[in-house]
């Protein structure tokens, strides 16, 4: 009988080696950490809609003033960063910087459209780190808060690097008018930026977080999975929580009352070439001196105790040059009182020059004074001279470079102790803080170069929301304007138009009180940046760890 044989079972060949491209593929993480170390690509529709969200914050700051939309700007790119990778989101981060910056530093473009384009780029680059950040913060719980945290941070380095940094443009900065200004009494600037990101933060989260049509929902990774209200109602809920608290916070309104007079001289016209007219500068606000002492002879107007001319509004050397030193003598003489000049000097070493703020007495002349600590790079100093100066023959404007000031800004003045700031030095918290102890605060401005565009009325913004941080008077003095009196409250008593010759008086109060954030100083800044580094680092860990886990 036949038997049916099997065959014997053969070694099967060996599988060919896998070509190269699923070999790199194998190798890549998988699971969470593959989407946090790479993530989505951002697309055109993310894209755009974080441009839109760096464009929205835009107008809420000032000569605009629609504070409402930073929050909602900030909401914008929080959705548009929401889901993707640390990489897709710094490149998307920086595109909404750039829509932000290029506007709100318009006024930049009087010195030369490369300088404003280049400016406005270099600070939409501190967006990138930021926009990773808050892509892998956007995995933890609470989210809303570390990515506040992160804006925070952000403003922290951008406003000390390089070149001692540049803060302008701050969120805290646009809402001077919102409830949120008063929290700068509690924690300072950086507290209000906090919370405008906070803001708009929970907006984002309301959004993420409500029912909503399909097509969209798959567009935004996490939204939709509560199909209820609570959710988003809590977060909106917690955004107007924060805005009514803010009125509720007490700011100080009484104190000594000290009369003062801020002279706004003007200049013979725009431009930058307005410093070879320094004679018509002097005698403008020599004029407008004995003016104010005519009507305080007449009756029209109360005495001052003490009268502050701005910035630049002598550029001759009143210690070398006889002809300057007369003219401002004998306007402090007719007024009688003390008068805070602001002095351009030639410095000891000869070799630079001195922005001087300069305590001139009826009786003694020149006295005290504070030269500025924080000179504006490329403007008053430049670095690397030797090169840029035969690359851009625009520097050759700067033939010297301003010295730094190493002593802080308190001067007796008359009846008040003043603590003054030059010019840009107001947006910096530190060199304001330095001199909050104080009776009153004084910013000596000189803006001719940019009048006409949003930097003056930024930089008043920025000292009504020193008054309130600080609980003091402030009286800001330009050449050309925007100068005002401000309220430690930070009301407006007073403010000034653009290009023309004023004459301010008013009785302010005097104080010494220190608010919280006086006492707190630098501490919320720091551990509120550490926050938000401390939340992207350990998004990073736990995603590390899940991979190892898998």
């Amino acid at each position: 009988m036949a038997h049916d044989t099997v065959p014997e079972r053969q070694p099967a060949d060996p599988a060919p080696p896998a070509p190269p491209e699923r070999r790199r593929r194998a190798a890549r993480p998988t699971g969470r950490w593959a989407r946090l170390r790479t993530g989505g690509r951002a697309g055109w529709a993310r894209t755009l809609a974080a441009v839109a969200g760096g464009l929205v914050m835009w107008p809420a700051f000032p000569p605009l003033d629609v504070w409402p939309l930073a929050p909602v700007g900030v909401a914008l790119l929080t959705l548009a960063l929401h889901g993707l990778g640390p990489r897709a989101a710094a490149w998307t981060a920086f595109w909404a910087g750039a829509a932000f910056f290029l506007p709100a530093l318009s006024g930049i473009v009087k010195i030369g459209p490369d300088g404003w384009v280049l400016l406005s780029l270099v600070q939409a680059a501190y967006f990138a780190p930021m926009g990773a950040g808050i892509a892998l913060a956007a995995r933890l719980p609470g989210w809303p808060v570390w990515t506040a945290a992160l804006w925070v941070a952000q403003e922290f380095v951008r406003g000390r690097a390089p070149f001692g940094g540049f803060p302008w443009a701050r969120l805290v900065f646009s809402q001077t008018d919102s409830p949120l200004a008063p929290y700068a009494a509690v924690g300072g600037a950086p507290l209000v930026t906090f919370l405008t990101a906070l803001a708009g933060g929970l907006l984002a989260y309301a959004v993420l977080r409500a029912p909503l049509p399909a097509l969209l929902a798959r567009r935004l990774p996490g939204a939709g999975r509560a199909r209820g209200l609570r959710a988003p109602a809590l977060a909106l809920a917690g955004v107007l929580a924060v805005g009514a608290a803010g009125p509720l916070i007490p700011l100080p309104t009484d104190g000594r009352a000290v009369t003062v007079a801020v002279i706004q001289g003007n200049v013979p016209r725009l431009g930058l070439d307005f410093n070879s007219q320094r004679r018509a500068v002097l005698d403008n606000h020599v004029q407008r001196t004995h003016e104010l002492a005519a009507q305080v002879r007449e009756g029209r107007v109360a005495r001052p105790e003490l009268v502050v001319w701005p910035e630049n509004s002598s550029d001759l050397d009143p210690y070398t040059d006889p002809q300057a030193r007369a003219l401002i003598d004998a306007a402090v003489k007719d007024i009688g009182v003390p008068v805070l000049v602001g002095a351009v000097i030639d410095a000891a070493d000869g070799e630079h020059v001195e922005n001087r703020g300069i305590v001139w007495d009826p009786r003694t002349g020149p006295g005290d004074h504070y030269v500025k600590r924080h000179p504006v790079p490329f403007g008053e100093y430049l670095p690397f001279r030797e090169v840029l100066t035969k690359l851009i023959t625009r520097f050759e404007r700067i033939p010297r470079d301003f010295a730094k000031g190493e002593r802080k800004g308190l001067l007796q003045l008359g009846p008040a102790r003043i603590g003054d700031v030059i010019c840009f030095e107001v947006a910096y918290d530190g060199l304001v803080r330095d001199v909050a102890e104080a009776e009153l605060l004084v910013v000596q401005t000189n803006n001719a170069t940019y009048g006409r565009t949003s930097l003056p009325p930024q930089q008043v913004a920025m000292s009504r929301l020193r008054a309130v941080e600080h609980g003091r008077s402030v009286l800001v003095a330009a050449t050309s304007g925007i100068s005002a009196i401000v309220a430690p409250d930070g009301r407006m008593l007073d403010r000034s138009a653009e290009f023309v010759p004023d004459i301010q008086v008013a009785a302010v109060p005097a104080r010494t009180a220190p608010t919280l954030a006086d006492r707190l100083g630098a501490l919320p800044e720091g551990a509120l940046a550490l926050l938000g580094l401390a939340a992207a680092v350990a998004a990073v860990r736990a995603g590390s760890r899940t991979t190892e886990g898998a």
